[in-house]
């Protein structure tokens, strides 16, 4: 691949992303604060701006991948929360539920150019041909983002997802491995084993809506 399409791919890829990773957090943050957590709000995370939930390194792994990536988590402080394990379930499955969401509504305008214009028209248009591209980007990306981040591995929001459903004794040690998260998820990532894990199901829920 050339530079001038390595441009290209990223001019494409970045609406997808910016709207992945904001109504991601986005729905971390409205979820925990509906739960009577104000920490987001406080801290300026509460927001539909992406600026406001870019991490450097998420945000180059998935413009890399175009499929795994991550943005910067939006505070939660559980002492807000009237049940802490039961609300921090709900309030991490948020965010992929809102990639899933944003992967489907993007999947019917794609779906809607489709029918109306045809492919071959499509193929010929300066204007429709980016834009049906932007949107099957932008549903691999927000399913990607949304399945990658259920792995269980802090701190990805499976990780707390499954400490909720453990009991308190095994959740505790196994939010020791917290300080190793990183560590593990880049192993997991460099190593293929993430491929393994969540290419698979992307691959699936990506054809199924497109």
């Amino acid at each position: 691949m050339d530079f001038s399409s390595i441009i290209q791919t990223i001019i494409i890829a970045v609406p997808g992303f910016l709207l992945a990773i904001t109504v991601h957090e986005f729905a971390h943050g409205y979820v925990a604060f509906m739960y009577g957590d104000p920490t987001a709000k406080m801290q300026g995370r509460l927001t539909l701006n992406p600026v406001s939930h870019l991490d450097p390194f998420g945000t180059l792994a998935l413009i890399l991948t175009q499929m795994i990536g991550w943005a910067k988590p939006v505070p939660v402080d559980p002492r807000y929360l009237p049940n802490p394990r039961k609300d921090m379930i709900w309030i991490s499955l948020a965010g992929p539920a809102a990639n899933m969401i944003a992967a489907s509504v993007l999947a019917l305008f794609y779906h809607g150019i489709l029918m109306s214009y045809g492919k071959s028209t499509i193929i010929g248009s300066a204007f429709l041909k980016p834009m049906v591209l932007i949107l099957i980007m932008g549903v691999q990306i927000n399913v990607g983002l949304g399945i990658f981040n259920l792995i269980p591995v802090p701190p990805l929001d499976g990780s707390k997802i499954l400490a909720g459903v453990l009991s308190r004794d095994l959740a505790y040690k196994f939010e020791q491995l917290e300080s190793y998260g990183m560590i593990i998820l880049l192993l997991l990532i460099f190593s293929g084993a993430v491929n393994y894990l969540v290419v698979p199901p992307i691959r699936m829920i990506v054809n199924l809506l497109l």
